[in-house]
């Protein structure tokens, strides 16, 4: 697999001539997603309605713009198309994670990270169900927990920094962080499909 370092590399290459872009959906995003919360008579309960398929539609921007494939704003919104599947996948993940936090603040974190993967299989696949991309998003994540928490740690110096800034160095560090891990759900992906090497055979000595 690519080393971490290597996909915040290519996920500055993949930005590069796009910040604009990948900061104003966020914001667009983030906006939509905190907006809800205020609605008269639906409150917290608008967030949670509305937040797997936003997080569908980042992964579909997201993944346009790792590839270089065109991405645009109104992306964030064909999560809207797989609304029944992102909702509840996004329900059930709550669910998953809060039972396992029951039990100790670790088994959560861990829980969260096995299903890290779930709403980037949603935006790739129009056939896959809810539980379906949680069981192989906690598939692909097998011996990869570890991989994705490193990732997340070499952040950590860049969110100090925006803090100095009064948060306005968060605009341009979420999308490198967003970028970032579909470069990291990418090469998993890559990484599953690649053929195992055929074991060497060795020929048995010709008989006298």
């Amino acid at each position: 697999m690519t080393a971490n370092r290597d996909l915040m590399a290519q996920a500055r290459e993949s930005l590069r001539g796009k910040w604009g872009l990948a900061i104003g959906t966020i914001v667009v995003a983030q906006i939509i997603l905190i907006g809800a919360q205020f609605v008269p008579y639906i409150g917290r309960i608008g967030f949670y309605v509305i937040a797997g398929p936003m997080d569908v539609g980042l992964c579909i921007f997201a993944l346009a713009l790792s590839r270089n494939q065109n991405p645009q704003l109104p992306q964030i919104f064909e999560g809207f198309q797989k609304f029944g599947v992102a909702l509840g996948a996004y329900l059930l993940m709550v669910l998953f994670v809060f039972l396992w936090l029951l039990l100790l603040i670790i088994p959560g974190i861990i829980a969260a990270y096995a299903y890290s993967q779930t709403f980037y299989l949603i935006a790739e696949d129009a056939n896959i169900g809810s539980l379906e991309a949680i069981r192989k998003s906690k598939e692909m994540m097998r011996g990869n927990k570890w991989k994705l928490l490193c990732l997340n740690l070499r952040f950590i110096g860049w969110t100090l920094l925006c803090m100095l800034t009064l948060g306005i160095g968060f605009l341009w560090l979420a999308p490198y962080m967003i970028i970032s891990f579909a470069k990291f759900y990418d090469d998993l992906e890559h990484s599953a499909v690649m053929p195992e090497a055929e074991p060497a055979t060795v020929e048995p000595a010709a008989q006298a």
